[in-house]
């Protein structure tokens, strides 16, 4: 269901309150420092702030959980985010992904497909948990927050998963900034090919905009389109995922779920995620001009802000004790799919001769 009752409405209202006042200060620091972006920024603040309210509940005799924050923050940790997926889709245009992605393509699908492999090799090596890995592998692999963002309600990741697989992805990203000109320098990269390199191996836009500035304007307006086409790798994911989870679940459970003789068509849905299918349609309309490319960078900035705002609530429900469980290891997981990744991606481009 994709609606809820108005009760529910009213009793998440406490809990998403908070979050959109984490979210809306979060913003303000992402502003402030556009390499950082709200979306880190609102996993950390949201986590302080559910310590807090934590200890105070336990302070006062309470069982130490989040009260009548539960249900609000439950609502901005999976509805919100939803939505902001399908505001995602008005940044794209099918023309605008056939052109960059006739050229680009080949290397974007070479990258996702070594990091989630590795994702999936490496991460069980060093005992990473199932959706950890697959949150950081998709983190890498495509566009951070934003896929980090759709793939969490397909596979039900817990916060303290969520805010682990962020905080890795910030590191890198920041790394990258600092690190990828001089590699570009180094070895003497054009400023398309740089641009190539910043789309398909920096993960948030934030990131990968500040990592190509630095190193050119050409660079900079190649490494945005490669990156808004490379999140299109959100659709693949996210219907395979969706597949997984759905073979996970019992035949019995899926026929009383679904009804008798409505198992085939009804199916096909449960495989797409509703939100999904609003991307598409969001794509769609921005393709055929009913959302105009004027309004475009609107829609950007609120699905922005409404990632910024579920991801505050996903800091909030943080289970710091899981997060110390979890240890190193999949912090390390995500250094080597970071380097993975930007290796793959100049190594694909010299093979398909783009350098």
């Amino acid at each position: 269901m994709v609606f809820v009752n108005p009760q529910s409405l009213r009793s998440a209202v406490p809990g998403v309150a908070v979050a959109v006042a984490v979210g809306l200060v979060a913003t303000l620091v992402g502003m402030a420092v556009p390499v950082v972006g709200g979306p880190v920024p609102a996993v950390v603040m949201g986590a302080v702030v559910g310590w807090l309210v934590r200890r105070r509940r336990q302070r006062d005799g309470g069982t130490g959980g989040l009260g009548v924050l539960q249900p609000g923050v439950r609502f901005a940790s999976s509805r919100v985010l939803q939505v902001a997926v399908v505001l995602l889709g008005a940044q794209l245009s099918i023309r605008s992904v056939l052109r960059i992605g006739a050229e680009t393509l080949p290397v974007m699908l070479t990258t996702l497909v070594v990091c989630l492999t590795a994702a999936w090799g490496i991460g069980r090596l060093l005992r990473v948990s199932g959706a950890l890995r697959t949150l950081i592998g998709v983190g890498t692999g495509i566009c951070g927050a934003s896929a980090i963002a759709a793939v969490t309600p397909v596979i039900g990741a817990v916060s303290a998963d969520v805010a682990y697989a962020m905080s890795t992805i910030f590191l890198c990203n920041i790394a990258a900034v600092f690190v990828f000109p001089l590699v570009g320098h180094a070895l003497g990269l054009s400023q398309h090919a740089f641009g190539v390199f910043a789309g398909t191996a920096v993960n948030d836009t934030s990131s990968v905009v500040a990592t190509a500035t630095v190193y050119g304007r050409q660079a900079t307006d190649t490494a945005v389109v490669v990156k808004l086409v490379r999140t299109l790798m959100i659709i693949p994911i996210v219907v395979g995922l969706a597949g997984l989870e759905a073979r996970r679940a019992s035949r019995e459970q899926l026929a009383s779920a679904v009804g008798p003789g409505r198992a085939g068509g009804v199916g096909v849905f449960r495989l797409v995620p509703w939100f999904l299918i609003g991307f598409l349609v969001v794509v769609l309309l921005r393709t055929v001009g009913v959302v105009p490319a004027a309004a475009a960078p609107g829609f950007a900035t609120a699905a922005t802000f409404l990632i910024t705002v579920a991801l505050a609530a996903i800091g909030v429900s943080t289970d710091f004790g899981a997060l110390r469980r979890a240890g190193f290891r999949p912090m390390l997981l995500g250094i080597v799919l970071w380097v993975l990744v930007a290796g793959t991606s100049l190594g694909a481009q010299a093979a398909f001769g783009l350098l």
